[in-house]
């Protein structure tokens, strides 16, 4: 199960990383319609299937390139479904031998909600709010099924206990660092969501200013915005995309200086210990994704670097989640033997 979930966990970053390429091709309508395409079960390409699809649409003609990222990403999406159900359905038939059932429950029926916002950003055409739940909604089942990961397999050695006690006193900004790189992550799904990355063309000004003065923030976070009739290519005015692209860099300013001086904080407590490799790992990670949002600027959202942008988000909260995790000291409870009985000091609540 430990196995299954790690691979359900590694095969949602490629789905996360799949959407990010549908969406930067401008193939999020690449098929008006859901599940399928057009009405089929793949993207129409005979001359035959593209009439009749043509026929059912005839306001959104068939566009063969962009109907197979969209569709591409359908099937990935769909497979991860299926592996989330199958361990569910283990969890359930194997709940007497130990094993968690309620968070791969939870996580099954997260990943259908998901798939009913996968289905919304379709027939609201990209409806900024819920591209950016989806968005969001994939970031979550990833964070899910990494725990339910590290709760089958982290097994670690208990810390020295005056280690353990200061470790305690930087739980809380652990915490904290965790709910800036959520919302820094949300930030990130709202500028996608708009097409604000390329309100800023220039570094480390905006327009050549450093604080442009015609931002208008009430119309770029307006959460009020009505549906329709399409958000393809984005609504908002010039002074609101910019107002969302300034608070991201903002955002990503405040996540670096933060984490910084957490993550120097934690390195005086954790060295020659195994947690040590986590706070390396999790510092690789901030530098890579900042470089990585600098070269979108710089190089004007390449294809291969937005998508990476999005994937090292991934890869930041998942560190973050996985340092919290070690230092709580959390391991799994091992699955009783017959004739056996064990004890865990740590046991893991969903």
């Amino acid at each position: 199960m430990a196995r299954w979930a790690l691979a359900a966990s590694i095969f949602t970053v490629v789905v996360v990383m799949l959407g990010a390429w549908t969406r930067l091709v401008d193939a999020g309508l690449g098929c008006p319609d859901w599940p399928g395409c057009y009405g089929f079960l793949t993207v129409p390409q005979s001359e035959s299937s593209i009439a009749v699809a043509n026929a059912r649409f005839p306001e959104t003609p068939v566009d063969v390139a962009k109907g197979w990222p969209e569709m591409i990403h359908r099937y990935a999406a769909g497979t991860l479904g299926l592996l989330v159900f199958g361990l569910a359905g283990y969890a359930v038939r194997h709940r007497r031998e130990g094993v968690p059932v309620k968070l791969p429950l939870f996580i099954a029926g997260f990943v259908v909600l998901q798939a009913l916002f996968g289905m919304w950003t379709v027939t609201l055409q990209l409806w900024p709010k819920v591209v950016a739940l989806h968005l969001l909604g994939g970031f979550t089942t990833l964070s899910l099924l990494t725990l339910l990961t590290l709760r089958l397999r982290g097994r670690h050695k208990p810390l020295p206990v005056e280690r353990e006690n200061a470790l305690g006193r930087l739980r809380p900004w652990l915490y904290g660092g965790l709910a800036l790189v959520i919302l820094q992550i949300a930030l990130g799904a709202w500028t996608a969501a708009n097409y604000a990355a390329v309100a800023c063309p220039d570094l480390p000004t905006c327009q050549g200013q450093w604080w442009p003065e015609d931002m208008d923030f009430q119309h770029g976070f307006d959460l009020l915005q009505t549906i329709g009739p399409n958000y393809l290519g984005g609504q908002l005015t010039a002074d609101g995309r910019v107002a969302i692209h300034v608070t991201h860099r903002v955002g990503a300013m405040v996540v670096l200086v933060y984490w910084a001086a957490l993550l120097l904080a934690l390195w005086r407590q954790v060295r020659q210990t195994p947690i040590q490799s986590m706070v390396l790992l999790t510092a690789a990670a901030l530098v890579v994704q900042i470089g990585l949002g600098l070269a979108n600027v710089a190089f004007h959202i390449p294809l291969s670097v937005a998508v990476a942008h999005n994937a090292m988000g991934a890869g930041l909260l998942l560190t973050v989640i996985h340092m919290l995790w070690r230092v709580h000291g959390y391991a799994r409870q091992p699955v009783k033997e017959p004739g056996k009985t064990t004890t865990n000091h740590h046991e893991v609540t969903a």
